[in-house]
């Protein structure tokens, strides 16, 4: 008996050292891209009330973690939202080398590398620890991802396929939050707009991007159920920011998931997709490839499919109303014709 609870005790004792050195790895880690944000000078547009560094500085500060009042030691469930708190931090700065909104566009590309390679190392040191093995099999059973072995999940995307599910909720109500109440009377959009900046749904569609970005084939599949309510949440949003998020979102679930794993979404994919085909120019590009790619994806083994024929009508609809707009045109040819053979 005294021999168990020696093991016992030297495997917490473990247990903590582990949670411990992985802790400090975040902490340094966290400092080596807070140090020259903090460098960088930023002010908010005028009458924007968010502050993405501030954001940044609030997600990085690791250091501000309640320890356990009894050892002075972190728990698993504190270090754990460390950890998504830092993913959501390098999300954002990796992304934003994509945008040029004023919101995002002081990030420089330095940072937003120097948020890469520490989500790397993190990731690494993740997998290794016994946080990361004792986590391990519930990835298994909840999401049917297999880790470690060939062509199985690698160290990389390990810690963002186990975040993913924690964080699409979240990043679903920020969106959400300054999206159009469509049974309200008035200005919407400033309606919308007074409930909660636009900038806080700009700022999760760029985060959401990069999580979904990072999983591909077969794994996303796997996933449709987290990832698909908050790209139809980002489509079904007013900004051109956001939409075009979900748009890029959604085309890469077109080219790493089957048909089969779309099912159950799909009339209100393909819906969605041509809901959103009246677009402002800067993200036309994006919705004539989405809207392309998913219906010849779920409707692949149906050739006589109405939404073939509705999409391309709404198609042309939209290309009518302007029929000197060259880019648009471009976008659309460059796009179309997998459509055209579908119809």
């Amino acid at each position: 008996m005294k021999n168990k609870r020696k093991r016992a005790r030297l495997e917490r004792q473990k247990m903590g050292d582990s949670l411990s050195a992985l802790h400090a790895l975040l902490i340094q880690l966290s400092e080596t891209i807070l140090n020259p944000l903090s460098q960088i000078p930023y002010t908010p547009p005028e009458g924007t009330p968010l502050s993405p560094k501030s954001t940044l500085v609030s997600l990085l500060s690791i250091k501000n973690s309640n320890p356990n009042p009894i050892n002075n030691a972190i728990t698993e469930t504190q270090l754990f939202n460390s950890i998504k708190d830092f993913t959501l931090a390098c999300a954002l700065l990796s992304s934003s080398q994509s945008s040029t909104h004023e919101l995002l566009s002081w990030i420089p590309k330095n940072l937003a590398i120097e948020a890469n390679s520490a989500f790397k190392e993190l990731s690494n040191a993740y997998v290794g620890s016994d946080l990361g093995g004792r986590n391990e099999r519930r990835i298994s059973e909840l999401l049917g991802v297999m880790c470690g072995g060939d062509g199985l999940v690698n160290e990389e995307k390990r810690l963002v396929i186990e975040l993913l599910p924690e964080v699409m909720p979240l990043l679903k109500d920020a969106i959400k939050e300054s999206s159009i109440d469509k049974s309200a009377d008035g200005d919407e959009i400033s309606a919308a707009s007074a409930r909660a900046p636009v900038g806080s749904a700009i700022v999760a569609a760029y985060q959401f991007r990069w999580f979904v970005t990072q999983v591909d084939y077969p794994h996303l599949g796997k996933l449709c159920n987290f990832v698909i309510p908050c790209a139809l949440t980002a489509l079904d949003h007013w900004s051109p920011q956001v939409k075009g998020q979900g748009m890029i979102s959604f085309t890469h679930l077109a080219k790493n998931v089957n048909a089969a794993e779309l099912s159950q979404y799909e009339d209100v994919i393909l819906d969605a997709c041509c809901q959103n085909i009246v677009s402002d120019d800067e993200i036309w590009y994006h919705v004539v490839e989405m809207s392309v790619l998913l219906v010849t994806c779920l409707k692949r083994s149906n050739p006589r499919s109405p939404w073939f024929e509705k999409m391309l009508n709404e198609m042309l609809g939209h290309l009518e109303r302007q029929p000197r707009n060259k880019d648009r045109r471009v976008a659309w040819l460059t796009f179309v014709e997998p459509l055209l053979h579908g119809s």
